[in-house]
């Protein structure tokens, strides 16, 4: 076990001494984006993840939002990223229940021969449960509220991202549904559009993504991630004949409803129950801020990754004072050789060291406009 932690300190220190680890590209879109530092953050807020990649490996960091210091890490052979679920920027993988976390091989070109997602406990550290290997060209698109349902989309064309379907893997039961995430009443290519940003419900089972629509409408698709099933809502109306770009979601607690906002305020409200939309006269709102927005000074991902770096780096001097010590003591026989920096690492007990950050995955800027095309989640009948 101590041989091993040292092992994986060397890793994590060589990306230290590179300077500059390279971001894992984030997936989730078969589309080049650009890079962000902010990872994904968990459901109740308490840790955010990144990833960073060098080596051949990846380092998967679990971060403490609220000082910036790194709880724990873990390496994943090959490379894996969060995935991106909006073009604002806003990033998925972690499940509701907060205890599973799902990462992806970034693609290199389009259509893919073959997907890897990276199966992980995020409670109470990263540790890797599976890499899941499918035929086929998938990205990430949500979790169910207990992680058990891994919701996925599955791009059936060679040349046409916006052909796609809805794919549900039963992580509890190891296998692909066959069947796509489809309504009966309505054609799985009637929709087509770019998810411009999400959010979720309280308890993690509905996702609600707004979506520029290819027609110049704006509709919501809202993916019921426990029963199945999907509800596609239109927004029609003076409110959305601009830039749909500028719009944003918000769920007020304990409202029942669901906020269309735009720059100037509120201008539609969902009743998450009927899915009936109501337009309202636009009454100012604080933005709701874009997923690719840094946080505040000293608190956010960069500070975390300087202090990871701070860590790796006490923990490579200590590797090397170990070598020394161990050459040194090669002509007593029964000792053993020491990693003193891994025995606190392997006890569970937090590194006293600067907290640090690391560039975690690629995202795009908000409101970018990256491939006229693309297509939402199929499967979904309108709401009228």
């Amino acid at each position: 076990m101590v041989s091993s932690r040292c092992a994986q300190l060397a890793v994590l220190g060589s990306i230290a001494l590179a300077g500059a680890p390279a971001p894992a590209s984030a997936d989730g879109l078969p589309l080049p984006v650009e890079s962000s530092e902010n990872g994904v953050l968990s459901p109740d807020g308490k840790a955010r993840y990144l990833t960073a990649f060098a080596e051949g490996r990846t380092a998967v960091i679990a971060q403490d939002p609220s000082s910036g210091g790194v709880r724990a890490s873990a390496l994943l052979k090959g490379r894996f990223s969060a995935p991106l679920v909006a073009y604002d920027g806003t990033a998925g993988g972690v499940s509701p229940d907060g205890r599973t976390l799902v990462l992806i091989r970034p693609r290199a070109r389009f259509p893919r021969a073959d997907t890897a997602l990276a199966i992980m406990d995020a409670k109470p550290r990263p540790r890797l449960r599976r890499v899941l290997r499918l035929h086929g060209d998938f990205s990430f698109d949500a979790l169910s509220p207990d992680g058990r349902s891994l919701f996925l989309i599955n791009y059936i064309s060679r040349r046409d991202p916006t052909k796609y379907r809805v794919r549900v893997y039963d992580l509890a039961h190891d296998r692909l549904i066959a069947a796509p995430v489809v309504d009966p009443r309505e054609s799985p290519d009637e929709m087509n559009g770019l998810p411009i940003t999400r959010v979720s419900s309280a308890d993690g089972r509905w996702a609600y993504t707004l979506y520029a629509g290819s027609s110049g409408q704006p509709f919501i698709h809202a993916l019921d991630t426990r029963d199945r099933r999907a509800v596609c809502i239109d927004l029609k109306g003076r409110a959305f004949a601009g830039d749909p770009y500028g719009l944003r979601l918000a769920i007020p607690s304990g409202s029942g409803r669901l906020d269309v906002l735009a720059r100037g305020g509120r201008v539609a409200t969902v009743d998450v129950a009927s899915f009936r939309v109501r337009l309202t006269p636009a009454r100012p709102a604080a933005r709701a801020p874009a997923a690719s927005e840094a946080t505040e000074p000293g608190n956010g991902p960069l500070a975390a990754v300087i202090a990871a770096i701070g860590v790796l780096l006490v923990a490579i001097s200590t590797l090397a004072l170990s070598r020394r010590r161990r050459r040194a003591r090669a002509a007593r026989p029964g000792e053993k050789p020491i990693c003193s920096v891994t025995r606190a690492a392997a006890a569970g007990e937090p590194a006293a060291a600067p907290a640090g950050p690391m560039p975690d995955t690629e995202m795009p800027r908000a409101g970018a406009r990256p491939y006229a095309g693309s297509a939402p989640p199929a499967g979904c009948h309108r709401s009228r």
